[in-house]
This record gives structure tokens, sequence and C-alpha cells, in this order.
């Protein structure tokens, strides 16, 4: 069930009024865990803070004592799986892989836990089987701890594994690697592609020519995009098709964290179309209400006469037409309800016109269908409000190019700029949850 104009009472929030959806006292309760992995986002606030002596003798102890990241084995998959690595570079914690597998895979879980995880995730259960599984710090649950120089293996799902952390150092597969490479994951998935190459058009992610003979499906298609939005969001690379017994040892893809513009705020509280409006104004002067429909003026007058068909009598001719008339009437006799608007803002036109902009929609509307870190969550247990915020760039075909021009590349981090800033605002008014366009949550102090 979805809020509604005429089931929620406006309260007054500062300016700007809004509607409740929850009581006060259950609004916005935390998500148990760390449920923010790190962001290569363009345009995102760096929060740098510099750490005290004691602070730097203390990390300088544990990196010393942190065990060896065992060595990348040399894997051969069966012919009915496939094998994928996750490449990442430094300052990645093996925390921030479990939010980020939970934020995709509902049920995923560490089977054996690897050492360097933190006992902050353990005791909260994220690193385990999910925010909400209260049972997950039992001892029963607690799954068993990795010895000396052995990988943590995860279960995505029955029938997908991720392994590891392994450092690339001394494996054949290093130098397919990118040079920064810290740590790798070892992926197994079942193998199932497509017949033959679906055309699409556009491939912004490489998928076509890694995989010329045929696209994956079903589970390979869920973890091979996942692992693509994990390489985009931590900076990382991901080497699909890691078979080191083929003649081509597979294909590395660097998917561009640039290329991750639209945002979504989750929230419980939804702001009517003027107030929404007043609260994108005070980022960009340019933001119009987008409500205005094209004038009704009946159906079109096709020319039917080579249509055939059962030939309806007037007498049935005239029950349908008064079928009709009474389902009409009793649609306009029902309280009007607003269950969506939008928001535009035309980055063509104003004092700053930016002629390769584009639009950026601000989307309002229920939504049940919610990301698995939220689902769960008090505030979140009808379904949620959303604010989504996308760019439409003015050049579709560029925006979905593996590697785009600069001029469009310029274009582009402008708008992820504004679209951070109008997420921000909104966030301000009304709380809640931001995600990014891969269902990953982002901290709202980092769009500041």
């Amino acid at each position: 069930m979805l809020p509604s104009d005429r089931d929620m009472a406006p309260i007054h929030f500062g300016p700007l009024e809004l509607h409740e959806k929850l009581p006060a006292s259950d609004m916005h309760t935390a998500i148990p865990g760390n449920r923010y992995a790190s962001s290569r986002r363009e345009g995102l606030r760096r929060r740098v803070v510099l750490p005290s002596r004691k602070e730097l003798h203390r990390a300088s102890k544990r990196a010393a004592s942190a065990p060896a990241l065992p060595a990348l084995p040399s894997t051969v998959p069966k012919k009915t799986e496939a094998r994928h690595l996750l490449s990442l570079p430094a300052g990645i914690e093996i925390d921030e892989i479990a939010v980020l597998a939970l934020s995709r895979f509902a049920t995923a879980r560490w089977a054996t836990v690897p050492q360097g995880i933190s006992a902050e995730a353990l005791a909260q259960g994220l690193a385990v089987s999910g925010p909400t599984d209260t049972t997950a710090t039992s001892t029963a649950a607690m799954p068993r701890i990795a010895g000396g120089g052995e990988p943590g293996v995860m279960r995505l799902s029955r029938h997908s594994a991720l392994t590891g952390p392994f450092t690339p150092a001394g494996s054949t597969l290093s130098a397919h690697l990118p040079a920064n490479t810290e740590k790798v994951f070892d992926v197994i998935c079942p193998r199932e592609r497509w017949p033959q190459i679906q055309a699409f058009g556009f491939d912004r992610d490489g998928l076509t020519r890694t995989f010329p003979a045929g696209l994956p499906n079903r589970e390979e298609e869920r973890v091979v995009l996942w692992l693509l939005a994990v390489a985009r969001r931590l900076g990382g690379a991901v080497l699909l098709n890691a078979d080191e017994a083929a003649k081509s040892v597979g294909t590395l893809l660097i998917p561009d964290p640039a290329a991750a513009v639209d945002l979504t705020l989750y929230s419980d509280v939804w702001l009517d179309p003027a107030a929404c409006q007043r609260v994108v104004l005070s980022v960009d002067p340019r933001a119009m209400l987008a409500t205005k429909g094209v004038e009704y003026t009946g159906p079109a007058d096709h020319d039917q006469s080579h249509q055939t068909g059962m030939a309806i009598d007037p007498e049935q001719a005239r029950r349908l037409h008064e079928a009709a008339d009474a389902f009409d009437r009793a649609a306009l006799a029902e309280p009007h309800v607003l269950d969506g608007y939008g928001v535009n803002i035309d980055l063509g036109s104003g004092t700053a016109p930016d002629p390769a902009g584009g639009w950026i929609a601000v989307e309002v509307e229920g939504e049940e269908n919610l990301p698995p870190l939220l689902r769960g969550q008090a505030w979140a247990a009808h379904g949620a409000v959303t604010y989504r915020v996308r760019w439409e760039p003015q050049d579709d075909h560029e925006a979905n190019q593996e590697r785009p021009n600069p001029s469009f590349c310029a274009a582009r981090l402008r708008a992820t700029t504004l679209v951070a800033k109008i997420t921000h605002a909104l966030w301000t008014a009304t709380r809640g949850e931001i995600a990014d366009d891969a269902d990953f949550l982002l901290d709202p102090a980092d769009l500041r």
C-alpha cells in the first residue's frame, strides 16, 4: 500500500508543506551495520580526516600484524561454470564487499569469514547473513573463521560463490589485471549464455565484445552485472571469462565510475509538488513542475474501412456504450489522487545555458520494490516514496559508449554535480536513504 494525498494529513516542516506517512517515532530507523561502501563517483565531497599520531601508530601495528593474503589460485572452471575475477585497488575493506553483496543478493552470506573483516560487522550480523537476520550472531549461525592463509567464501546465491580476498602476486593472471590491483576476489557461477548475440544498439560496459557468441543470461547475467556495478562503485575492474586453460585468459573491463549519474531518494515523507519544486529551486532556478498534460481530443480518426471482424448489432453497441459511460461516470466521481509528478530542469535554458546538457528530471512516486538493504525497515514496511533524480543527456548515443568523448564527459560531470546537490536538498527536507543507479546506498554527507 502506497501513500496518496487522501490518506496522509499535512504537517509543516519549516517553510515546506509535507505529508507524513508514519508516526514520528517510526521514521528513519537506522539500518544496523555499516551500509555505505566507498564510492569513486564523480562530484562527491571528499571528507579528509587527518589521523592522530596515536591512530597512525595503531594502524601501522595492525598492518604489520595483518595476515598475508593467500595467492590467487590457478582454477580451471568446469564446462558448466564460468569464472570471473573482481580486481580492487588499495583502501577497500572486505566489509564493503559484504555490504554491496547484500545490496543485490538478499540471501548473501559468508560461509567462511575471511580474516580481516571487522568485529563490528560480525557482531551486527551484516557480514554473515544480512542486516535483518537477528539470529545471525548466535553461535549456531556464526560461520567458521578462515585459518591462516585461507580465503573467505561468500555464497551469493545457491549457485554462485565469491572467494577471497587473494593477492594477485605470483598468479599467471596478474599480468592481465590493472597495475593498482591490491586484492582479488574469485567468482564461480553457472555458465549461462544466450545462443546468439543480442544486438541492443548500446553497450556501455563492453559486454558484447566480451561475449561475442552470446551474452550471459539468468544467474550469470545477475552475477556479471553485479561485478560490473561493484567495480564501478569501488574503482576496480572485472576480468571476465578468466580461464587459464583457454587460449584467451579473459577480457578485462574497467567500468567508468563517472558513468553513474542518477540517484534515488527513498523516504516516508511525501512532498507536495509545489514544495518539491521549491526544494529544487533552492538548487537551480530553472526548475519547472511537469504536471501539465496534453489536451485530450478523443480517439484518433482512423480509417476503419479495411478492418474486418464480427459485426456488432445496434443493441449490443448500445449496451457497450452504456457500460463505458457508467465506468467513466464512476471514475469522475472519485476524488482526484495524485500518485506521481515530476520537476524538470532544462539545462539548455536560463542565463547560463548548456547546449550539451539535456535535462534533469526529478520523478516522484510510490514504490513497493525497495533495495534489499531497506526491506524490513519499519518506515519502509509498506513501501516508500521515491524521488528519482535522473539526467537525460542530449546525446543518448554518446552516453552509452564505453569511453565517451571529452565534451560529453564535461557535460556529464556538470550534470552529476547538479544531481547530487538536488538529491541532498531533497534528503534534507525528507530524510530517508539515497541509492545510486545500482541500488547501492550512498552516505548523504558525501553529497553536500
